[in-house]
């Protein structure tokens, strides 16, 4: 298994405690049905997410890198 690690502002990382704990899981177990979920979506709505995603967050995965 791989570790990934994300940095979030504190309002987004608030908004993920309150909606992990909504569906009664912590934030990992969320992240990580969120990206099950994600990735097991047809290719063609997985490629318009991951380019609205990307194109949305461009200016913070660039500071990132």
């Amino acid at each position: 298994m791989t570790t990934i690690t994300v940095q979030l502002e504190e309002a987004k990382a608030q908004s993920l405690r309150k909606k992990a704990k909504r569906y009664g899981l912590n934030q990992e177990e969320f992240l990580t049905a969120s990206i099950e979920d994600l990735i097991g979506q047809p290719d063609n709505d997985f490629d318009e997410a991951a380019r609205r995603v990307l194109s949305k967050n461009k200016e913070l995965y660039r500071r990132l890198a």
